[in-house]
């Protein structure tokens, strides 16, 4: 798994790809924003962590670059910048997830390994937990092959969770993904559509877990 590490800061840069190599991570380093964007576009790689505040471009700038260029590439965004409005406006410039400095690097490593299976899925368009499917390109659930009926609200919430399949969402997450098509909602409210959510799965294999503390996990029983 090739990571391109995107920092100016050469202690941390230095410690993060020692780390991120210890755990079996191939990573190159690119010290400024234009830097990264030279070698994006001539590299592949399976994941982008990108600090904001860079010399030459900005990490905001070279977001905003790589999602004008229809790039797909995971963006994880390393941030000091912790308020709601700020996490949210990450998210609406395309990041596809962001990290609060310091951080430990248990939860980066498996930060980038939850990034990039979701990559994986999304190239082909198709996401699935167990014998529930989402079609992206349909907008469409479904259980064992037959289509699921949801609501709007139903379908937007449990689209994130097998989106991010392997990645707990606290309901303050869910509403900060979700505010920019749903004004109104609010952590009561996600709970009441998880709730829903539930009984139309049923007692099958596909279960909404509730990790006390951490938030909603969507996983799949195992089978025999």
């Amino acid at each position: 798994m090739r990571v391109l590490l995107v920092e100016d800061d050469a202690d941390l840069a230095s410690w993060l790809t020692q780390a991120l190599m210890g755990r079996g991570f191939q990573v190159d380093w690119a010290e400024d924003g234009r830097m990264a964007e030279l070698r994006i576009t001539s590299e592949d790689f399976d994941v982008i962590l990108l600090d904001l505040g860079l010399p030459a471009l900005s990490g905001t700038d070279l977001l905003a670059r790589l999602k004008s260029r229809r790039n797909d590439t995971p963006v994880l965004v390393m941030t000091a910048r912790d308020s709601l409005a700020q996490r949210v406006a990450l998210l609406r410039d395309g990041a596809d997830d962001f990290m609060g400095k310091p951080f430990a690097i248990e939860e980066l490593e498996v930060r980038i390994q939850a990034l990039i299976r979701r990559s994986h899925g999304r190239a082909r368009g198709i996401y699935g937990c167990g014998p529930l499917q989402f079609d992206q390109a349909s907008q469409r659930f479904t259980m064992s092959g037959q289509p699921l009926a949801l609501s709007p609200r139903e379908q937007a919430v449990l689209r994130l969770l097998i989106q991010k399949q392997g990645d707990p969402l606290s309901k303050q997450q869910i509403v900060d993904r979700l505010v920019s098509m749903e004004s109104d909602l609010n952590p009561d409210a996600v709970e009441v559509i998880v709730h829903r959510l539930r009984k139309k799965l049923g007692e099958g294999r596909v279960q909404i877990v509730t990790l006390r503390g951490v938030g909603y996990l969507l996983e799949a029983e195992d089978e025999g």
